[in-house]
């Protein structure tokens, strides 16, 4: 399978960076993961949109030749032009970035890495291992939307694709300005303009289910000015379970329901009135009126104990339903 194109990308660096001296285009090509395979054609277009991408992101790629008696062009990252200048951390901070440093021994590019200098030496080429020092990823994504959505928050393009809400049997369609993408407590998110709802909405990145989809022009929206997503996601966030219910729930049905349940027990007189088959399990909710309309959607599967507010909602919800189909 070809790398991801922010694989490829990251491969480059590392190839440009690690390079002790210019590296030529051909040697570049044999060096980085995911330009082997391309014709010629293919290749020189792919190397310029990677090299244009790089400087976008602020990284300055040198031109040169390694004598003047070489006419042939080369290619390098100056580490001087590509480190940070001297940060001082406090000791927190600092703890931080050592458990940071630790995750690189297991990062997806690892593999990448090894692979990149392992070429460069076969070309004859010592790689300058310790300029790598530079270069460290801490996060990675393996949604297939990430890509997608990320290309789109740059180039400001409206997006849709089919999301499932927790505990909602099909995905619905979703419209979205992608303003931006958060890691949150290990899982990734797009906050964005919801245009159904007309409002900021967050997005779980592993919910998607097909798509990211573009369905405007690059430079559709504009972010409104002042947009704090990392308030924003805290804001958006759902709200902790404050309540709990006791529920019977058929054996090896509704998963999702399962999950953040624990073993409960049903009253003397409830249990035994309840049908075989069913597990009586307790579970945390914070909004009544959501938690009931997705235990409605469970139908048959599940029956509600307590609390006797959310009891009637649901009978509500499945009354309305068994009327409208009459």
């Amino acid at each position: 399978m070809a790398p991801r194109k922010s694989e490829r990308i990251m491969n480059l660096t590392i190839c440009l960076l690690a390079a002790p001296r210019f590296l030529s285009r051909e040697r570049i090509r044999e060096a980085v993961d995911g330009y082997g395979g391309l014709t010629d054609a293919a290749f020189e277009r792919t190397f310029e949109r990677d090299k244009d991408e790089l400087r976008q992101l602020g990284v300055s790629i040198e031109v040169g030749s390694n004598s003047s008696m070489d006419d042939e062009v080369g290619y390098r990252i100056s580490r001087g032009d590509f480190e940070l200048p001297p940060v001082e951390f406090t000791a927190e901070e600092a703890a931080v970035v050592s458990i940071a440093g630790q995750a690189w021994q297991q990062a997806q590019l690892a593999e990448s890495t090894q692979l990149a200098l392992a070429k460069l030496r076969a070309a004859g080429l010592a790689a300058d291992t310790d300029r790598l020092d530079a270069l460290a990823p801490t996060v990675t994504a393996r949604e297939a939307a990430f890509e997608p959505l990320y290309q789109a928050v740059v180039s400001a393009t409206r997006v849709e694709f089919g999301y499932r809400r927790g505990g909602a049997v099909k995905p619905a369609l979703r419209t979205v300005e992608p303003w931006g993408i958060v890691s949150q407590k290990g899982k990734w998110y797009l906050i964005g303009y919801d245009q159904k709802r007309r409002a900021p909405r967050m997005f779980k990145l592993a919910r998607i289910t097909d798509g990211p989809r573009a369905v405007s022009k690059p430079g559709a929206y504009a972010v409104p000015d002042g947009i704090d997503l990392r308030e924003l996601a805290v804001r958006l966030e759902p709200a902790p379970s404050s309540n709990r219910a006791v529920l019977a729930v058929r054996a090896e049905r509704a998963p999702w329901l399962r999950r953040g349940a624990e073993p409960a027990e049903a009253d003397p007189g409830i249990a035994d009135r309840l049908p075989a088959g069913f597990d009586v399990l307790a579970v945390g909710y914070a909004d009544t009126a959501d938690f009931a309309a997705r235990l409605a959607g469970l139908g048959a599967e599940v029956l509600v104990l307590e609390p006797a507010e959310l009891r009637e909602r649901v009978r509500a919800r499945l009354e309305s339903v068994a009327g409208a189909a009459e």
